[in-house]
Parts: structure tokens; C-alpha cells; sequence
């Protein structure tokens, strides 16, 4: 044990720690999960914002810890033949995207190893025995977003709205954005001159004062309808009868006008007062055969393209023959739970928002499926209360938030023994810690498919099947 402390210090004191505001020249070897180039000199590693692997660059330090500093991007020495122009003209100042100065080809590239590199560092898995797929991507990876949450803001021209530079609450004034869906930015835009037309205060985030925090968009790619939800600080909007007139004769395709109240000085977007102004309540959307309804307040993926294509896999891992029980954990409005539902027995959801329960089982009776059940609660304490009813299943599925699944839930499917678990993952770092808990429980993972849900940022789905040993 000495010994390997004493050559670990040795190998620290061969890292030499860069002073801030150093000027260096890198190499560019990889990317970070947050697109950032990754490069090393004299064996301490440097995240650059825009670099690309594969190029030399001139940077300058800005900040250091102890393994790892950040630095900016100064000059490119050398260019990496992946390098493209970025076509948004406010790409460098905003933060939605990091990866639009660089090939779709390469992005998806990126993808893979990106998800290659946590399965071994993270979950020591052997990838000789697994088989890890290319990332599926688009054929046309622009304008795929079917939702807009803008923060609206004002200058001394009038009210603004877009996305926060990064690393910022300064918002970057917008007129397209080009991963969202054209109706999204056409309504933002005419929302935003209606509100300065009518003398509509935007919020100050600063002095807590003013009215329009944000302005929401839910888009339906099939249905081609309109939700628009106003978030505000206050109750009552002036002119709102005028306000609602207005938009409506704006957009023909809109069917749903909401206002939001949230009074509290925070970050967060949604308040708890929900109110409907005009129309219904829902929009709808459907993904393959399986029609949604959605709310101001309802989860539902941003991609439904590319929606498809990840449920598809999920359904394909399954390998559902028609007499089985199927557990759904983290099921949300029953999204995955419903696709399952067609080629299964039966299919239990659990869910710990009680509103998204309600949309489960709404969209389950909007589509006549029957053989689909959903329960409020923590995954982690329901599993295991069915787990003493006697309830069994064949497969489980998981798709859990960034911070992957609770310990609890990975010991409960152990216990359960199903022949597969199907895990869908928005995060490979948690998903690698996860696979490994569950390598060690007596799982093998066989399949990993990367799916491209969100082009042109550096987020990267996979759905991966586990068989039971």
C-alpha cells in the first residue's frame, strides 16, 4: 500500500500545474461530455471551449484546480478537417449548442466513443464482449425541437427574448433558432412585439419587478398544433383580452392559450398556478401509432423523430412476445409504457410526479390500452411493494433522469431476477455506473445503441440491453 501511494505522488510531481492566465500550445485529443476539447501539456489536462480533436491550438489559462484547468481558445495552428462554419449567427454567444462547429458525421463519431470511453472507464466493461452500435442520427439534424422555453427580457429598444449566454442569465436577443422548429420561433417573435405593442413590462430578474418571465412553445410535428404558454409574475395581464385576440388571429393552428403564474424570485420557470386563457387545456401529438396529449406542464420529448427511433430500439430489445409482464420505471406520461403495451401482457408504470401519472393513464384511455396500469411513487419503494404481492416481470425498463438510477431500484431488479432489462440513458457516465451494479448483480450486457436525440448539442441517448445470467 506505500508503495503505490508513493509512486501515485511521483506521479502527480510529473504534472506540472499551469498557472492562470499561462499561454500554452495543446494538442486536441478528445471531447468532453460538455463538448469542450480535451488536451494535455506536461500531463495536466486542459478543457477549451471550441477546440476539436485533432487540431493544435493556442490557448490561454483561465482557470486551475489541482487535475484539470479551463482555458480559451486563441488561435487554431493546426485545423481539424471536421471543422465546419457554424450556421447560427449568434452560436458563439449562446449556450444551447456546443457542437454546431463541427461535422454531423464527426458529432455523431464524437457520440460513440463518448459513450466507448464511460462504459470502460467508468463501468469497466469489456468492449469485445459488447457490441456497441454506431449513433443513429438524422438526415436532417436542423429545426428538429418541438418546444421553445424563452426568457424574455428588455433593452433600450424594447423587449428581447432568447436563449442566456452562456454561463450566464444575460439573455441573447433572437430571431430563429435553428434547432427549433419554425412555428416555435414565429411565435415567439409575434408574441414578443404583441407584448411591446400592448406596453407589457418584461420581468427583471434583478429587481423582481415587471410581468413576462418567460413564454413557452409545445409544438405537435403530426397535429401541427399550438400550445403558447405565457409565464408571468403576476396574475393579471393587462389587456389580456386584446393580448388573446391578437394571437389567435396570428396563428390559425392555435389551439391552446395558458398562463402560468410564479411570483418567486428564483430560476426555476414554472410557478404552480396554471390557468387556461383560451382553448383547451391539451394539444396533441403522436409518435408511431400512439396518440399523446400534452400539457403545459407534461414532459414529452423534445425530438419526436428521433422519439421513434429510441422507443423502436427499446421495443426491439424487449423482444416482447405477448404474454409478458413489463415494468416501466421512471415512466413519465407513459410514453415508452404505451409502445410497450402494444407487444406485451401487461405493462406496470411508476412514476413519482403524480401529474404525469395523470397523463399516463389519460393517454392510455386515449388509446384504448387497457393492458397498461401506472402507480405513483419512488421506482425504488414501489418495485419492491410489488415485488411482495407476489408480482413478477419478465422485463424491466428504466429510463431515469441524468442522475441514473436509485441504488435501491438496481438491488430491487437484482432481486427480481427478469430475463432483460432494457435501460434508457441521457447520461453514459451514470449509465456506466449503473451497468456495472448491475454486472455485478448478475446481468450481462449484450447491446449499446447511441441515438442522437438532441443534434448539434453534446447530449447523446442510449438504449442498451441486459440479460439475466
Amino acid at each position: 500500500m506505500k508503495l503505490e501511494s508513493s509512486e501515485n505522488e511521483m506521479a502527480e510531481e510529473q504534472i506540472r500545474i499551469l498557472e492562470k492566465n499561462e499561454y500554452v500550445d495543446v494538442y486536441i485529443d478528445d471531447l468532453s461530455h460538455e463538448g469542450l476539447g480535451v488536451g494535455k501539456v506536461d500531463g495536466y489536462t486542459l478543457f477549451i471551449k471550441d477546440a476539436l480533436p485533432g487540431e493544435k491550438v493556442k490557448a490561454k489559462v483561465t482557470k486551475t484546480k489541482k487535475r484539470f484547468g479551463f482555458a480559451r481558445l486563441l488561435e487554431i495552428i493546426e485545423h481539424s478537417p471536421h471543422r465546419v462554419e457554424p450556421p447560427c449567427p449568434i452560436y458563439a454567444q449562446c449556450g444551447g449548442c456546443q457542437l454546431q462547429h463541427l461535422g454531423y458525421e464527426e458529432q455523431l463519431r464524437q457520440k460513440e466513443q463518448q459513450v466507448r470511453s464511460q462504459l470502460t472507464k467508468i463501468g469497466g466493461i469489456d468492449l469485445e464482449q459488447v457490441k456497441v452500435h454506431p449513433t443513429l442520427g438524422m438526415s436532417e439534424p436542423w429545426r428538429y425541437r418541438n418546444k421553445a422555453q424563452v426568457p424574455i427580457g428588455e433593452n433600450e429598444g424594447g423587449l428581447i427574448g432568447g436563449f442566456y449566454r452562456q454561463g450566464t442569465h444575460d439573455i441573447i436577443d433572437m430571431q430563429e433558432c435553428l434547432i427549433q422548429h419554425e412555428a416555435n420561433d414565429e411565435v415567439i417573435q409575434k408574441t414578443k412585439d404583441i407584448a411591446q405593442e400592448l406596453g407589457i413590462r418584461a420581468y427583471d430578474e434583478q429587481k423582481h419587478s415587471g410581468l413576462l418571465r418567460h413564454v413557452v412553445v409545445k409544438y405537435g410535428f403530426y397535429t401541427q398544433e399550438l400550445m403558447i404558454v405565457l409565464i408571468t409574475k403576476e396574475e393579471t395581464i393587462p389587456h389580456k383580452e386584446m393580448f388573446i385576440e391578437k394571437l389567435r388571429e396570428s396563428f390559425p393552428n392555435l389551439k391552446s392559450i395558458i398562463r402560468n403564474v410564479n411570483k418567486a424570485k428564483t430560476n426555476v420557470i414554472f410557478g404552480e398556478q396554471t390557468k387556461v386563457l383560451w382553448g383547451e387545456e391539451y394539444i396533441y401529438d403522436q409518435i408511431g401509432d400512439i396518440r399523446f396529449a400534452i400539457s403545459a406542464r407534461s414532459f414529452y420529448q423534445v425530438n419526436p423523430q428521433q422519439t421513434k427511433v429510441l422507443y423502436d430500439k427499446a421495443l426491439e430489445y424487449a423482444q416482447l412476445q405477448g404474454h409478458e409482464t413489463v415494468i416501466d420505471a421512471y415512466c413519465g406520461i407513459g410514453t415508452i409504457s404505451l409502445f410497450l403495451a402494444q407487444k406485451a401482457k401487461k405493462v406496470l408504470g411508476v412514476e413519482v410526479v403524480p401529474e404525469a401519472i395523470a397523463d399516463a393513464k389519460r393517454n392510455a384511455r386515449l388509446n384504448h390500452i387497457e393492458n397498461a396500469e401506472f402507480a405513483v411513487g419512488e421506482a425504488e419503494k414501489v418495485i419492491p411493494w410489488w415485488k411482495a404481492q407476489g408480482i413478477t416481470a419478465d422485463v424491466i425498463v428504466v429510463d431515469p433522469p441524468r442522475k441514473g438510477c436509485d441504488e435501491a431500484l438496481l438491488e430491487t431488479i437484482i432481486q427480481m431476477k427478469p430475463e432483460r432489462v432494457v435501460y434508457v440513458s441521457c447520461n453514459p457516465s451514470t449509465l456506466a455506473r449503473d451497468l456495472k451494479f448491475l454486472e455485478d448483480g448478475g446481468f450481462k450486457t449484450v447491446e449499446v445503441q447511441p441515438v442522437d436525440m438532441f443534434p448539434h448539442t453534446s447530449h447523446v441517448e442510449c438504449v442498451v440491453l441486459l440479460q439475466r445470467q
